[in-house]
């Protein structure tokens, strides 16, 4: 970034992406009415450019072309250059990455889109060279076409905005709600991953892997279900290559972004807080399923990187970039740089026994262990993966099992000693409602878990920062940085905090988290829905082109998928029917993407579950604090029951709300000075029980 140069209007903003970009040359504007008023009084073409922070191509782009002065000519003559954070405005995003999908077959960031002045997009790319190289137009050339096109052949220009415009049209207004869906739609999306899913490597697809946390969620739930094994194996094998590989930060904790190669080896080093939400609430939940302990120890490592590195008064930054500075040589950037180690410098900080074990637990090779390095970045250097376990180390070397671990600890410790002392990546330290909201479910769920009340107090606090600082007046903001909360909530920001604060009820029994669920439910019901059922992404009066209703579950679960969810659970809390009937019309409007792609929604699919599964309800009568209730919650909080609600009948304020919402709530109470706990299924109730024992074999069945 050169500060030697004037300063465009990117620099008033807050988004560490738009400041990246304050002293371009390029004269950037943020996004904003005005910037289409000016366009439409100027009668020329808009540059819309869509990145994030720590978006590698996206800092290729800038550098190659946005820094380039005789590049921002050619943009500030004829167009007005817009830039826009994905991250600080999905509703946009959206909007222009399915036009781009829709005009060239794919998408990506950073987002490259020609706009008529009102807004309609006519052309569209995603990364453009500075000049023609590999069958991709330079972006020079781009710009040429374009402005000879505007003045020679306006027409066709229009024709194609009227063209996109209208499919963005249609494709949000699919049609009316089905009236039902096929019994089998939950084996076909079985079907659909397991054509997908890599055998001999797990994961899905055949390139590149990515995390996919949906997936893993349907699979968990279908096997809860059925008893499916193939279902488990995926989820199973998936797990464990995602945990074993290079993907995972075995130093610090956290997941990178996904994985360049089948076998997990090589990731893309960004990491997204929305991946570490996700895939901790999908351990924890794998943990209490399988009971497998390397689960529970990822998900704790996780948690602590999170805690420890992404977080501020509460809440949670967004993310870390993937390039950093070369420790080995500071005059350099590169991708993973921070995370890569010279086998040399391991020796010097272990110690040539500990040194050994270390190494060969993860694959640390002389000159390097990649095993594919195309930009030549990863030279002489090792990405951390597990190639051997515990007991194969235990065996090989004629130590115990614990030794081994013991030594692995302390070389862990070592190495993060060091790491610690390069120069960190840059952190996009923007709060996003949305993904504080899955923070929030997968600290709660730690909390359960784990019985580990420092969880609790990080969810506690996390849910406070956001409802102090993002709620104003009853409406969500989107993002909060620097003391400024700005931009209207999405769909998705209100289903992930809804869905947070009811996991944080179960884990709290706080009255007020239950109120707060219901009263932004009830806001989401009021400024979302579509009547044709289900929910648009944004409100009625946004001022973009259209109003998109997204129909994907991927890095992150689609609005409408946690909205099925939360729905499903609110009706099952307050026995209003209401909420369940919307919860069934969201699902039901999805029915033609699930019949014709069930893999495209997975959680959408897990909503259906949860729907047909029974309705299970656990009361537990005793004061939370008190030791006999704390052995009934862990008796709960340490099995896998996804479709069971658990309520506390504390004789206080969480019992009398609760039976605000359904009087038969008041009846539970202690007997004889102890806590007691009543499982009701349907129209029935067993008979209660204090022995957590009895209460644990009566949720195992």
């Amino acid at each position: 970034m050169n500060h030697t140069r004037k300063a465009n209007r990117l620099i008033d903003e807050k988004s560490p992406y738009l400041l990246q970009h304050a002293f371009n040359p390029v004269d950037w504007q943020p996004w904003s009415e005005a910037v289409l008023e000016q366009a439409r009084r100027e009668d020329r073409p808009i540059f819309l450019s869509i990145g994030y922070s720590t978006c590698h191509w996206c800092h290729v782009m800038a550098h190659e072309s946005f820094e380039d002065e005789a590049v921002a000519h050619q943009l500030n003559r004829f167009f007005i250059p817009v830039k826009v954070d994905r991250e600080e405005r999905p509703d946009i995003d959206r909007i222009y990455m399915t036009a781009t999908q829709a005009m060239t077959g794919s998408g990506g960031w950073p987002l490259s889109v020609f706009l008529l002045p009102d807004g309609q997009p006519f052309f569209a790319g995603t990364y453009f060279p500075p000049r023609a190289v590999y069958g991709r137009p330079g972006f020079s050339d781009v710009l040429t076409a374009i402005e000879k096109t505007w003045h020679e052949d306006r027409g066709r220009i229009n024709d194609a905005a009227n063209r996109i415009t209208a499919f963005l049209k249609d494709l949000a207004a699919a049609g009316p709600a089905a009236d039902r869906l096929a019994d089998d739609l939950p084996e076909k999306g079985l079907a659909a991953l397991a054509a997908m899913y890599d055998r001999s490597h797990a994961g899905f697809g055949s390139g590149n892997k990515f995390p996919q946390p949906v997936y893993l969620e349907f699979l968990l739930r279908y096997f809860h279900r059925t008893g499916d094994s193939d279902a488990l194996q995926m989820l199973v094998e998936t797990l464990n290559a995602m945990t074993a590989g290079g993907m995972y930060d075995h130093i610090g904790g956290g997941f990178h972004r996904y994985a360049v190669d089948r076998q997990w080896r090589v990731p893309h080093f960004e990491k997204m807080l929305y991946d570490q939400a996700q895939l901790t609430a999908i351990l924890l939940d794998a943990f209490l399923a399988t009971g497998h302990p390397g689960y529970a120890a990822t998900a704790r490592e996780t948690l602590d990187y999170c805690l420890r590195d992404l977080r501020t008064g509460g809440g949670f930054f967004s993310a870390e970039d993937a390039d950093s500075e070369n420790p080995y040589n500071p005059a350099e950037h590169g991708e993973g740089a921070y995370f890569l180690w010279q086998e040399a410098e391991i020796d010097s900080l272990l110690g040539a026994e500990d040194a050994a074990i270390f190494k060969a637990a993860y694959g640390v090779l002389p000159d390097g262990n990649a095993p594919s390095d195309p930009a030549g970045e990863f030279a002489g250097r090792n990405i951390l993966y597990r190639a051997m376990d515990d007991r194969e180390l235990a065996r090989k070397s004629g130590r115990t099992e614990q030794e081994i671990a013991d030594v692995l600890r302390r070389g862990r410790q070592a190495l993060l000693a060091r790491r610690n002392q390069r120069t960190r990546p840059h952190l996009d330290d923007k709060v996003i409602t949305a993904w504080n909201g899955l923070m929030l479910t997968a600290l709660a769920k730690a909390s359960r878990v784990f019985d580990d009340p420092g969880y609790l107090t990080a969810a506690e606090e996390t849910a406070d920062f956001v409802t102090d600082h993002l709620l104003v007046d009853g409406r969500l903001n989107r993002r909060w940085r620097d003391g400024e909360a700005r931009f209207e909530a999405s769909l998705e920001d209100y289903a992930f905090l809804i869905q947070g604060l009811l996991d944080l009820y179960a884990a709290d029994h706080l009255p007020r988290r239950l109120r707060q669920a219901l009263e932004l439910a009830g806001r989401m019901v009021g400024d979302f829905t579509d009547p044709a059922g289900g929910f648009f992404d944004t409100v009625a009066d946004s001022g973009l082109i259209t109003r998109m209703k997204d129909r994907y579950d991927g890095a992150e679960p689609s609005g409408n998928s946690v909205a099925a969810m939360v729905l499903l659970r609110l009706g099952r809390i307050t026995g209003d029917p209401s909420w369940h009937e919307m919860a069934r019309r969201t699902i039901l409007a999805a029915a033609r993407t699930l019949e014709e792609q069930p893999a495209a929604l997975p959680l959408m699919l897990a909503a259906h579950l949860l729907d047909r599964s029974r309705e299970r309800l656990v009361v537990i009568a005793g004061f939370p604090a008190r030791d006999d209730t704390r052995r009934l919650l862990r008796a709960t909080g340490r099995r896998y029951l996804p479709d069971t609600t658990v309520l506390v009948a504390d004789g206080a304020g969480n019992q009398d709300y609760l039976a605000t919402l359904q009087p038969f709530y008041a009846e539970f109470a202690e007997k004889d000075g102890r806590a007691i706990a009543q499982v009701c299924e349907g129209q029935s109730c067993r008979l209660q029980t204090a022995d957590p024992a009895e209460l644990a074999r009566i949720l195992g069945e």
